[in-house]
């Protein structure tokens, strides 16, 4: 049912006007000539209008559309619509079925990127684990060789201790044997007087040789118990370094592992981001096809529209013909006479729209 807005009369009136211009009726046309209306109900009032328009041509059966142009006219019709109907069903198919495969090939893609996220997560983790032991084994090996300085500073202590020891015994025995000599010229001098006290002196000194001797074996046997100390400390710690070191190479090896794992999953990741774009740009080449095809669908409608319109022309050539043959009454203006085209024209003219149709 038409609406409201525009009614027939206006319809009418439009198609009057475009026919005193010399212009063939179509729904475009008359809403410009209005200015208003929407197509569906200019479209039923024009169909109304070419209904009666057929009724009148009807009365009068030496006038009319000749039958062949008007089954031509239906057949084509009908073979256009069946066309475009077929064809826009198998491209929407057709379009369905590619768009669908594209999107489980992005969904797809997508599931694998975040699988290669995952991994890559998973090897940061396991990369930071073993940086934090690669920075504790390293702190293990200065904590060694801060211990190995510590012991050779130890070490370097008691050898100036020895030092110190051995000077202290030199001079210990320079004064013994000044005290020495001074006691032997004091025999000289004094042998007979100082008898007894030369006995103390040899008494004292062979407690200060004794002395000086236990100091001595004291001092070696430290220097020794040190130098035992000192190299057991060393052989110790170069072992301890020797692990560690052993150890810093193994965890070397494992990194090197995990970094080449690393850049495998990262070139897993850049290979399904390359599958993703590629698929993503299969979907955009997929819908320009579909809009070419709605392009071709478009001027399909376009050429039934013209030649909707070269029927529609036709028509109202006959229909002027006829009006142009019937006696006109007393007090109306006769119009101007139209040429009525002879058969061969008409023919000649029905070939050329199917040839244009076809093109």
């Amino acid at each position: 049912m038409a609406r409201s807005g525009v009614q027939y009369e206006d319809v009418k009136q439009a198609i009057d006007a475009l026919m005193a211009k010399g212009e063939a009726p179509s729904v475009q046309k008359i809403r410009d000539v209005l200015g208003t209306g929407s197509f569906t109900t200019i479209s039923d009032h024009l169909r109304e209008w070419r209904a009666r328009r057929e009724e009148r041509v009807e009365t009068t059966p030496t006038q009319g559309m000749p039958e062949p142009i008007q089954q031509l006219a239906e057949g084509l019709w009908e073979k256009a619509q069946d066309a475009a109907g077929n064809a826009l069903a198998e491209y929407r198919e057709a379009a369905d079925r590619e768009v669908t495969a594209a999107r489980d090939a992005v969904q797809d893609a997508r599931r694998q990127a975040e699988d290669a996220e995952q991994r890559e997560a998973a090897l940061s983790a396991h990369l930071a684990s073993i940086e934090q032991r690669l920075e504790a084994r390293s702190a293990a090996l200065a904590t060694a060789e801060v211990e190995r300085d510590q012991a050779l500073e130890k070490a370097r202590r008691l050898g100036e201790r020895l030092a110190r020891s051995l000077q202290q015994l030199e001079r210990l025995q320079a004064e013994s044997e000044l005290q020495l000599q001074t006691h032997q010229q004091a025999l000289g001098e004094r042998e007979a007087q100082h008898q007894a006290r030369q006995q103390q002196e040899e008494q004292r000194h062979e407690a200060a040789e004794a002395r000086l001797m236990s100091l001595l074996d004291e001092a070696r046997q430290e220097r020794l118990a040190g130098e035992k100390r000192y190299a057991a400390n060393l052989r110790q710690l170069e072992s301890r370094q020797e692990a560690l070191k052993q150890e810093l190479q193994e965890m070397r090896a494992a990194l090197a592992r995990e970094e080449k794992q690393h850049r495998e999953t990262q070139w897993s990741r850049t290979r399904a981001e390359e599958r993703a774009d590629t698929m993503r740009h299969e979907q955009t080449l997929l819908q320009a096809r579909i809009d070419d095809q709605k392009r071709h669908l478009e001027e399909q409608a376009s050429r039934l529209r013209l030649l909707e319109s070269e029927i529609s022309r036709r028509l109202w050539q006959g229909d002027e013909r006829h009006q142009a043959k019937e006696p006109v009454s007393p007090g109306t203006k006769k119009g101007p006479a139209t040429a009525e085209p002879s058969k061969e024209s008409v023919d000649r003219g029905t070939i050329d729209s199917s040839k244009g149709e076809n093109r």
